[in-house]
C-alpha cells in the first residue's frame, strides 16, 4: 500500500503508562492482562485485554479453557502462533491458525469452548495471540450471537515510512484502507510492527479513546517521547492523530496493538462471563445460563 501520511493534526499525548499483570486464565494458561475494571472509563468500550502466551508448550500439555458462556458484549480472538480450536452452542465451530481472527458477538448468550487444535496439542509448540472484550450498547445486548472467521488471508495490511513500519488492519482504517471485519461501534484494531527508526502516524477520530499496547520491543508514543516498554499499555489523550516511532538504535522490530473506540457511556453490570447494564439483567444471564437457555455444546 501507500506511504502517504495524514494531514497534520493534533497528536495525542500519553495520559498513562500501565505495566501489564501476570495471571492465568481458563484451565491454567498464562495471560498479560494490562488493563481491569479499575480502568474501565479510561478505555471505554474496551473491558479487557488479555496477551495469551506466548508460551512453549511441551507435547500433549497444552491447555485454555473448555465450556463457559458469555453474553452482552463481543470477544476478539487474534491469534499470531500456535492453533486454537473453537465449538459453541450455536453449532459453530472452527480452527485458528497464526494470523486468524474470530470476532464473536455474544449478544443474548452464548455458550463455547476454546482448546488448542488437535495437531498442536499433540506435537506441542508455542501459542501467542490475544483476546480482547469488547462492551456493546444496550440496544445491542440481547441480539443474535454473530461470528466472523476471517482467515489471515484476508487482513488487509498497509505500509508507511518506506515501508518500515507496517499494520495489519483488523477493525476500522489505515492510511485509506479499510477492515474486512464489521463491528457493531466505530472501532480501529491494527497490529503494527515497527522497524528500528521506523515512524507510524495515522488518523484516528477525535471522539474514540485510544490505546497501545506493546507486546515487542519498546516505542515512543508522543510528541514528548514517552516510552513505552513490552508488557505495557499507553492510554492516549485527546487529539485527531497518533504518532509512534521506534529508537534508530533498536536492536529488533518493535510490535504493538493500536486500539480506539468510540466509548458507549452506559453503566455496566459486570460478574464473570456476563456484561449487563443493571443487576436484574445480571442476575437473569445467570438464570439463563444455569436453565439452559443459552443452550449447550454438542456432545458435551
Amino acid at each position: 500500500m501507500s506511504d502517504d501520511r495524514p494531514a497534520a493534526g493534533v497528536r495525542r499525548a500519553v495520559d498513562k503508562v500501565v505495566t501489564a499483570i501476570h495471571t492465568v486464565e481458563g484451565e491454567g494458561f498464562p495471560v498479560r492482562r494490562p488493563f481491569a475494571r479499575a480502568e474501565l472509563s479510561e478505555v471505554d468500550p474496551f473491558l479487557m485485554l488479555d496477551e495469551m502466551g506466548p508460551k512453549d508448550w511441551p507435547p500433549g500439555e497444552a491447555i485454555l479453557t473448555g465450556d463457559h458462556p458469555h453474553r452482552g458484549f463481543e470477544t476478539v480472538t487474534y491469534l499470531l502462533q500456535g492453533q486454537v480450536a473453537h465449538r459453541d452452542s450455536q453449532d459453530h465451530h472452527g480452527l485458528l491458525g497464526p494470523g486468524d481472527v474470530q470476532w464473536m458477538t455474544a449478544g443474548a448468550g452464548v455458550v463455547h469452548s476454546e482448546k488448542p487444535g488437535e495437531a498442536f496439542k499433540r506435537a506441542g509448540g508455542v501459542l501467542h495471540g490475544f483476546q480482547l472484550w469488547v462492551n456493546l450498547p444496550a440496544r445491542d445486548k440481547m441480539i443474535a450471537p454473530r461470528y466472523q472467521d476471517t482467515p489471515a488471508a484476508r487482513i488487509p495490511e498497509v505500509s508507511a515510512d518506506g515501508g518500515r513500519a507496517r499494520a495489519r488492519v483488523i477493525a476500522g482504517q489505515a492510511l485509506g484502507q479499510g477492515a474486512v471485519i464489521d463491528t457493531r461501534i466505530p472501532i480501529t484494531f491494527l497490529h503494527l510492527t515497527l522497524e528500528p527508526g521506523a515512524t507510524w502516524r495515522s488518523a484516528l477520530p477525535p471522539d474514540q479513546n485510544a490505546l497501545v499496547y506493546v507486546f515487542g520491543g519498546e516505542l515512543r508514543a508522543d510528541a514528548a517521547g514517552m516510552a513505552v516498554g513490552d508488557g505495557q499499555l499507553a492510554v492516549m489523550g485527546p487529539g485527531d492523530l497518533v504518532e509512534l516511532s521506534a529508537a534508530p538504535d533498536a536492536t529488533g522490530t518493535a510490535q504493538a496493538l493500536l486500539l480506539s473506540g468510540r466509548p458507549i457511556r452506559e453503566a455496566i453490570a459486570w460478574h464473570g462471563p456476563f456484561v449487563m447494564n443493571t443487576r436484574e439483567e445480571l442476575i437473569q444471564a445467570f438464570r439463563d445460563y444455569q436453565s439452559g437457555r443459552m443452550g449447550q455444546i454438542a456432545g458435551a
